[in-house]
Order: structure tokens, then sequence, then C-alpha cells
């Protein structure tokens, strides 16, 4: 039998002022997967270590399963039979983009085993078939950075344009995730239909000045531009302590901090690995000035997307 042992990384959606646009991979979290090659076919998912049960173990309705069965369908490859083990390494529902990494590993595991007749860009479809069953939305400001590695623009969806953004800056994330849950159906429901033209163009022009910074680089740019004016206001009630924690991570020298996708998880973007230390100590320590423990996760930008492991 033929196997194959993968690691997908955890990402940050939206990246504070990039709603639904915006997303980048980083190095610590992420999911693994082990796929072994059968005679018969299908796809099966065979065991789900970490995941308390919680998630289904149908391959329909599994987001690294259905992420697999879309692949083999496209490729012409029904006669394929499949055992996969998933074992999810970061919490769920935490706003780390947990269902895509689970997708990605899955996705770019098969094609790994069957000599990649895709290339690795040419998954995103595949792996946001995923995201359609975990939240209903096919979208790829996950995805897109957990296959690619590092920042991703997602342009348009008709059609699929998803930007890598070349950076040779030296970022550090640190990921604080609360012991409290939030729903992300809930995290879009209260949402606004509609924003004013003034914070639209806000928006608009942090968008760019990030992107500029990144491609320049300029901290101080991309510091400045780390400001969501339509997103974040409305979604720091769902988190308590939210100002107070993003507050103590700009103290303690952080260029810019938000929420990590729907959330509970915050992240903050550092320039080296002791400030982004001392800025998860800060914040976790402010969550817990309320009763609220936290897990951290300190990273450097994942480049490289998913990788084969042993």
């Amino acid at each position: 039998m033929k196997s194959i042992n993968v690691f997908a990384p955890a990402t940050v959606a939206n990246v504070a002022c990039g709603f639904d646009i915006f997303g980048f991979a980083v190095d610590n979290p992420g999911d693994k997967i082990t796929l072994t090659l059968r005679e018969e076919p299908g796809v099966t998912i065979t065991d789900i270590i970490g995941d308390d049960g919680r998630l289904p173990r149908e391959a329909h309705r599994n987001t690294a399963g259905i992420a697999i069965q879309s692949y083999l369908q496209h490729i012409g490859r029904t006669d394929v039979g499949v055992d996969a083990v998933l074992y999810k390494q970061m919490p769920l529902g935490s706003g780390l983009g947990s269902s895509a990494a689970s997708a990605v590993a899955g996705v770019f595991a098969i094609n790994e085993l069957l000599d990649r007749p895709l290339t690795t860009r040419q998954l995103i479809p595949f792996a946001m078939e995923g995201e359609r069953i975990a939240c209903g939305s096919a979208h790829a400001d996950n995805v897109g950075p957990s296959l690619l590695g590092g920042f991703v623009v997602v342009r348009s969806y008709q059609p699929l344009d998803v930007i890598r953004i070349d950076t040779t800056a030296n970022l550090f994330c640190t990921l604080v995730h609360p012991d409290i849950e939030v729903n992300t159906k809930d995290a879009r429901f209260i949402l606004k239909n509609e924003v004013s033209l003034k914070n639209t163009i806000t928006q608009m022009g942090n968008v760019a000045g990030l992107i500029a910074g990144l491609m320049t680089p300029d901290y101080d740019l991309i510091s400045r531009s780390l400001v969501d004016v339509i997103i974040e206001p409305v979604r720091a009630i769902l988190i308590p302590e939210f100002n107070e924690a993003k507050q103590a991570a700009l103290e303690s020298g952080a260029l810019g901090c938000s929420i990590s996708g729907s959330g509970p998880s915050m992240f903050a973007l550092s320039r080296d690995a002791e400030t982004a230390s001392r800025v998860g100590a800060a914040m976790q320590q402010a969550f817990l000035g309320v009763g609220i423990t936290s897990e951290a996760y300190i990273s450097e930008i994942n480049r490289q997307g998913p990788r084969v492991i042993d």
C-alpha cells in the first residue's frame, strides 16, 4: 500500500482591513493527515484524532473528505480508493482556519499520492469545497494562503483570482485563542449589510497600504495599515476583553493587532520573535484578568504552504 503524511498550516483571514479578501499562513499550529491508497474505490475517514468526536466521519460531510472526493471526480479517478486519518492540532471554531487546513492537507496529499497531475494552485477550488461543507460558503481567504503559503489576496471569485504577495518583510505572528466560543454564523449575522462611503474609503486605503507595506517592505506603513474600521468594531463585542488585549499587544511592541478570521482568536504581527512572545504573554494576561484562560502560538509566516512529513 502507498501512504503519505501531510501537514497544512493554520491561517489568519481578513488581516484587519482585508475582510474576506486577505489572509496569511503561519508555521504553527496546523493540521495533519495520513492518506493510504487501497484497492476498493471511494474515500473513507477511518479516524479523526483531537476533535473530541465533534467532526463528521462521513467523507461527504467532512472538509478533508469532500475536498478529496471533488478532486478525484475532477481528474476522472473515481476508481481510486483512499483511507484518511485526520489529526486536528488546533481548536475547532477558533478563527484559525481549522476547516481549511484539513481540506488543504487532504487535497494536497491525494495530489502527491497520484504523482501531481495538478499544480498546487489548481487545488484551490477543491479545498474551497471543504469550506462550503464547513460553513456554507466556498471562500478562499483561508485555503488560499494555506495552499500557497505567505500572504494572499482573493481579488475575485468569478473568475477565481487568488494572488500571492511576494514580500521580504520579516514578520512574526502571535496568535492568542481565548477559551470562549464564537459561532461563525453569528459572527457574520451581526455584520451590517451596508457601510458608509467614508469608512469604505478608509478601508480601501488601509488595504492598499498594507499590500504596499508588505511589498516594500515598510514596517511603519504595515503598522499604520493594520486598521479595520468596518468589521472589527462590530465583532469585537463577541470577544470579552478584546480592547484590553489589543491595547496590551500594541503597548508590548506589536505592529498591529486584530481578530483572526471570525474569532475568537486574535492575531498580532511583530518584527521579531522576542517581541511576538512578549506580545502573546501580555494578551494572555489581559484575558486572564477577567478569568479567561487562553492558548498562545508564536510563529513565523509560513511561506511554503502544505508539506510532506515523515
